[in-house]
């Protein structure tokens, strides 16, 4: 599923969004599940869109997850997809997976689509029943558009603590043709994926079946949101969904594909970009933290590494205080689980070398301090010097904001 052959020509689109790629259309509204901030959003496809999708792997599945995955097997296809903000439907027991499956089947009647083509997610409080008196009026009022401003409006009827839009569009050739892939996302707390990070949405309107849609989403997923963590937090509500028009009308898109390449490292970038971003917009954040771990007995083992160094409290908060304390960071690779050789493990903050063959060497603990006090992205790496392996993972620092936010989350 990797590789590059020729260099693929990927680029971001200035500008793009979810309703770039061919077919789409989407909006947000305000129906007062929230006080004031928009709550109820819809993607919309023009025709019936091949779908891939990745869910939590925590055991307690919100109601919303259960109808959605059984939308998806029945066919593999998805047109219309409804997400309600400020309530997230979990642990709601029996009424909570028949307010579920009213949404679903008020959406199919609005859209005039069968039930299964209508995707249904929710997020916000857990243990609250969706206050369908606001919902159900709200989905009549659904009018999805492809304009920017109708993105623009879906993205923010979908944050609940997000401090900022996640949003981002790559385009690639196939065929000779322009393919798009659009993707939003949201997530700022209980962020620590497994399967899938808090939201996230991605259109495209290139012509890919969904099983190999899903072998490529599944892989990549491993390599970007399943890389992030905020708090350590699996949400119950997590998933991604990928929707392809087809519309680009390109041969059907297999590994075998002179160009699938291109399409599988766009669609990479997106969901790096997106991972990335709600990393950065981490509750209470200043800083994104990226580990870079090489030399590991594997690629698959040093993403562990990196994400558990990322995941570390101590290591987050000796970022937001500027202190280079490498100390930190080696504990996290001891307990780490993964293959490592205690006597030569070298760590750099940035451009600041800290230790060498697990050995401390002078540095400058002011160069150090600067760095990291005068950048947005503080870059950690450590060679374990075990094998070829390499991987990453994104976080963010740990503020005295992340308890004030999560201390009155319901208030």
């Amino acid at each position: 599923m990797k590789g590059i052959a020729n260099a693929p020509v990927i680029t971001e689109k200035e500008n793009g969004s979810i309703v770039t790629p061919k077919g789409f259309q989407a909006i947000g509204l305000h129906t007062g599940v929230k006080r004031k901030r928009l709550d109820l959003g819809a993607i919309y496809c023009e025709v019936p869109a091949n779908v891939a999708a990745v869910y939590t792997c925590n055991r307690i599945q919100a109601a919303p997850l259960k109808v959605t995955k059984e939308s998806i097997a029945k066919e593999g296809k998805i047109q219309a997809l409804v997400v309600n903000s400020g309530n997230a439907n979990a642990c709601t027991g029996a009424k909570g997976l028949e307010d579920a499956y009213q949404m679903r089947n008020e959406s199919a009647k609005h859209f005039n689509l069968p039930p299964h083509y209508v995707a249904v997610t929710s997020t916000g409080v857990i243990g609250e029943y969706l206050p369908m008196e606001k919902i159900l009026p709200g989905i009549s009022k659904l009018t999805p558009e492809s304009s920017l401003k109708g993105a623009e409006l879906f993205n923010e009827a979908i944050l609940t603590t997000d401090t900022i839009n996640k949003k981002v569009c790559f385009q690639t050739i196939v065929d000779g043709k322009t393919v798009s892939i659009g993707g939003v996302a949201k997530g700022s707390g209980m962020i620590n994926p497994n399967m899938a990070t808090m939201l996230s949405f991605v259109t495209t309107d290139a012509n890919v079946e969904s099983s190999v849609l899903q072998e490529a989403l599944s892989s990549i997923t491993n390599q970007t949101f399943n890389r992030i963590t905020v708090d350590g937090d699996t949400s119950t509500n997590d998933m991604v969904v990928v929707m392809a028009s087809g519309l680009t009308e390109n041969e059907s898109l297999t590994p075998a594909h002179p160009d699938w390449d291109g399409f599988y490292q766009a669609l990479k970038s997106t969901c790096e970009s997106l991972a990335k971003q709600i990393a950065r917009d981490g509750e209470g954040a200043t800083k994104l933290i990226e580990v870079q771990v090489t030399g590991a007995l594997t690629d698959e083992e040093a993403g562990k590494v990196a994400k558990k160094i990322v995941g570390s409290d101590l290591v987050k908060s000796a970022v937001y205080g500027t202190d280079a304390n490498w100390g930190r960071i080696i504990c996290a690779v001891g307990y780490s689980g993964c293959e490592i050789n205690p006597d030569t493990i070298d760590i750099a903050i940035g451009p600041v070398q800290t230790l060498v063959k697990s050995q401390p060497i002078s540095f400058s603990e002011e160069e150090a301090k600067s760095y990291m006090e005068n950048n947005d992205t503080v870059v950690i790496k450590v060679d374990l010097h075990v094998g070829e392996g390499t991987g990453k993972a994104w976080g963010c620092d740990l503020s005295y904001d992340y308890v004030r936010i999560n201390a009155g989350y319901r208030t």
